[in-house]
């Protein structure tokens, strides 16, 4: 069980990421049933489906059952639902919690939980079980833990806990800024509007990674692109380039490539950003503030001086 300390630690996070009110969540079920996307529980045709395989108030252990090497330090887990006709019941756009006992060891010789929000690369539809996108650096914990996980063992998990209700057509377009895993809650989204085809939201995304080596997921991300060259467009930089075939970005993100990348700030554009610290100071201000780390903070860096309002910005 958990310490009255970690009990709080949890309603903390819980409390900081979800960010949108339950009736914007009504508000948004409402919308995504009506434009035929709603989950199986709105219809009473499929009354007797099986239970969502994650819960919002509990934790539940999933046993890993599959993992894909993406680069030298990430990699794809794949985590059973005990019911192989389950779905997950996550949102868009929703991450979860995962938990494991792997903290500063305690007075009784435990150690103490550490949770981390990840947000799954599966669909919300697939059956029986989940993907995570996990990339690994040296002194972060949960990385390394889930890492070393086997075949068979499990971990726990909890969700999903909205973040952004995302409405079709809401807006013409969407912008959006990646760097590193940063890529997990856009490609949440981008799926989600390109399944849709009544949906005709532009999507723009710029995606940054230190080397060519390291840009995850990129034949998948440029396989939308070149299913959707109307609706999905993408933009890789990197830090340094090491092949002389290179034709993305090469440096650091610029007031000029986001200008031309992205759509011009107005009432019917949004851009997303999600990724390390240096990415969100740069871009749109650092995210939180000094009562809470997780809010989303003022509007700040390059968004800010090409005049986007604090309201067309949201800081994943």
């Amino acid at each position: 069980g958990c310490s009255p300390s970690e009990r709080l630690l949890e309603f903390a996070m819980l409390a900081r990421l979800r960010v949108a009110a339950p009736l914007r969540r009504a508000a948004a079920l409402a919308t995504a049933t009506a434009a035929g996307t709603a989950t199986y529980f709105c219809s009473p045709a499929q009354a007797e489906a099986p239970a969502p395989g994650l819960d919002p108030s509990a934790w539940v252990p999933l046993k890993l059952v599959e993992s894909t090497p993406l680069t030298k330090d990430s990699a794809i887990y794949r985590f059973a639902f005990a019911d192989p006709e389950a779905t997950s019941g996550m949102t868009v756009a929703s991450c979860l919690l995962v938990k494991a006992a792997i903290g500063s060891e305690k007075a009784d010789g435990t150690r103490a939980n550490v949770m981390r929000p990840y947000t799954p690369m599966s669909r919300p539809d697939v059956k029986g079980h989940m993907d995570l996108m996990i990339k690994v650096y040296p002194t972060g914990k949960m990385g390394n833990h889930i890492s070393s996980l086997k075949v068979g063992d499990t971990l726990d998990f909890k969700g999903p806990i909205l973040k952004k209700a995302y409405t079709p057509n809401e807006y013409d377009s969407i912008g959006m800024v990646a760097g590193g895993t940063g890529i997990t809650p856009m490609l949440q989204v981008v799926d989600e509007v390109l399944s849709n085809p009544a949906d005709r939201t532009k999507v723009s995304l710029v995606f940054g990674n230190v080397s060519e080596a390291d840009i995850l997921l990129k034949h998948s991300i440029d396989a939308r692109a070149k299913a959707h060259p109307e609706r999905f467009s993408v933009h890789y930089v990197v830090d340094k380039a090491t092949s002389s075939s290179w034709t993305g970005g090469v440096g650091y993100v610029t007031k000029d490539m986001l200008a031309a990348k992205l759509a011009p700030p107005s009432e019917k554009s949004m851009v997303y950003v999600c990724g390390p610290p240096p990415l969100y100071k740069a871009v749109c201000g650092a995210k939180g503030t000094p009562d809470d780390p997780k809010a989303q903070g003022e509007l700040g860096g390059l968004l800010k001086d090409m005049g986007y309002a604090e309201a067309a910005v949201f800081k994943f």
